[in-house]
């Protein structure tokens, strides 16, 4: 018997795979959950749509886990961002959604900022104009198009952004 809430998967650790499958959801690996893991196959699905390969797939989700531990945050300071669907709020000036891009600073409309595949666009677009992008180490790359007060930052996530990437690919 399955209780209320519970997921026949929760109820049958053995029909996890298959639920899995039926929805085209990867596992979640390097300790995301299934909205990071879908946060994740957007940029990725993006970045292919750009003809764009591992290493910039690699680098975007670093950045995203760095600044929003891929989730698409509305701003507490734009009450337009709680208008999108949204995964929860940040207050880091007027940044929003994977990326904590800024419509003030021209990334674009706050509306489409919120669109996970858009921020990705934006993001991976100011990374093929960023000389030499594919050979600097991922948090210089992430810093020339993020410019963060947190340079160094990125860092720490490239072992697990690989890890998502290389299971998204898979």
């Amino acid at each position: 018997m399955i209780g209320v809430g519970a997921s026949p998967a929760a109820a049958n650790p053995s029909t996890t795979q298959s639920v899995v499958a039926a929805t085209s959801e990867t596992a979640p690996v390097a300790g995301l959950n299934q909205t990071q893991m879908n946060n994740a196959k957007k940029i990725i699905d993006t970045a292919k749509s750009m003809g764009l390969g591992e290493r910039a797939q690699i680098i975007a989700i670093a950045t995203a886990m760095q600044e929003s531990n891929l989730y698409n945050l509305a701003s507490t300071k734009l009450p337009e961002s709680y208008q999108v669907p949204h995964e929860g709020e940040g207050s880091d000036h007027d940044s929003v959604g994977l990326f904590q891009q800024r419509s003030s600073t021209g990334w674009g409309p706050v509306t489409e900022l919120m669109k996970p595949e858009y921020a990705a666009h934006q993001f991976l677009q100011a990374l093929t104009e960023v000389p030499n992008w594919q050979d600097l180490p991922v948090t210089v790359a992430a810093q020339r198009v993020q410019v963060s007060a947190y340079p160094d930052h990125y860092a720490k996530h490239e072992a697990n952004a690989t890890a998502v990437v290389r299971a998204l690919n898979s």
